[in-house]
């Protein structure tokens, strides 16, 4: 299909293939049509893949899933693997960091790759055991910012009860890695009788959120971009593996927990429908999003369900234990704003869907391209 879109000799003429007002109806020309929209880049890696929304999946489903189709087993993409080793069944994980600006409100790229690690385990039921810390510096990284992140990934490590156990740090010439890459890898215990998992939604259960959403990716955005916000905006990021804690204590048999980073609330909650092939239907009016967040979405053209957050989780749990878990989790300080948000569906599977304030429905779709890059 041409994607010529030079402007014909006459500018007022009628474009190629498109009859003159009043002369016969001509058949169009194919070779001169020109497709609306632009075809989707697929011979190269763009920043849009890095979302977490519907590039992400479709790189994994497309490109990496198929690679490593013989090494690595099937099932749902989790935010951590589950293996059993000598009758323990550990959860295993690994993720890298490569937020910009390295420090920002509420946080640095240490806590953050701390919390992260922690999280993703958590995400499985899991407490977590030990942690790896790798570095990839940028020649010229002023040695206190170095200094100052590592302090934040102790001080983080020791708030979550997870211990630095290995590590590595490679140097890059200048331009090479933007200041500093983090990468961590962490294993965690499960405890017998817990099985978290994707594809563990069923309809008729409770859709719990921890928390207000939109904060991380609004905090970013706000020091990267110079806004100024009559109140700050600082990022969410903080370990979630005691709000886990708490909620498997009354309910062992939660069938999901998913923390929704990358591609917002909107993106995980379509993974686990997915994953699952049961519909979620939300109610807009009880999603909580803050003031600040709210008005600066609205100022950007952006929808809160599709904007980070890195301290706070979806849990997805039996209806009959949904006052159980939504009073142990406000009982605990991540938890402590926790509010139903929606119910799992036997109908529209594999989709989500929102009740709006005015009583109609609408489609809740995956982050499509790049909201914001380099956010964790």
């Amino acid at each position: 299909m041409s994607t010529d879109r030079r402007p014909a000799a006459d500018p007022f003429a009628s474009p190629a293939g498109v009859p003159a007002p009043g002369a016969p109806a001509v058949a169009p020309d194919p070779e001169n049509l020109v497709c609306p929209a632009p075809i989707p880049e697929r011979a190269r890696v763009l920043l849009g893949h890095g979302s977490g929304g519907q590039l992400s999946a479709a790189l994994m489903r497309e490109v990496i899933g198929p690679a490593l189709a013989a090494a690595a087993p099937g099932g749902p993409l989790n935010d951590a693997a589950v293996v059993e080793v000598a009758g323990q069944r550990l959860a295993f994980t690994t993720d890298s960091f490569v937020v910009s600006p390295l420090e920002f409100p509420g946080g640095d790229i240490g806590e953050l790759a701390v919390n992260g690690t922690v999280n993703d385990l958590a995400m499985m039921g899991a407490q977590p055991v030990a942690l790896s810390l790798a570095y990839v510096i940028e020649e010229g990284l002023p040695i206190e910012d170095l200094r100052r992140v590592t302090e934040s990934v102790a001080r983080a490590a020791g708030r979550a009860g997870v211990r630095i156990v290995t590590g590595d740090t490679k140097v890059v010439g200048r331009g090479a890695a933007d200041g500093l890459f983090v990468n961590t890898a962490g294993i965690g215990l499960v405890a017998p009788g817990v099985s978290v998992g994707a594809d563990r939604a069923a309809a008729g259960d409770a859709v719990i959120l921890s928390g207000p959403i939109g904060l991380h990716g609004i905090a970013i955005m706000s020091v990267r971009e110079g806004l100024d916000f009559e109140v700050e905006i600082a990022s969410d990021t903080q370990p979630l593996n005691g709000l886990v804690a708490a909620i498997i204590a009354v309910c062992p048999d939660v069938h999901v927990l998913r923390d929704p980073t990358r591609g917002g609330l909107a993106s995980a909650l379509n993974e686990i429908a997915a994953a699952s092939g049961a519909g979620i239907e939300l109610a807009e009016e009880t999603i909580p999003i803050p003031g600040p967040v709210r008005a600066a979405c609205e100022m950007l053209g952006l929808d809160p369900l599709h904007v980070a957050n890195e301290g706070k989780l979806v849990a997805i749990v039996p209806a009959s234990s949904t006052g159980a878990v939504l009073a142990a989790m406000r009982a605990v300080p991540e938890g402590a704003d926790a509010v139903e948000i929606g119910r799992v569906v036997a109908d529209h599977p594999a989709m989500v869907t929102m009740r709006t304030i005015v009583g109609s429905q609408r489609i809740v779709d995956m982050l499509v391209g790049e909201q914001l890059p380099r956010i964790c």
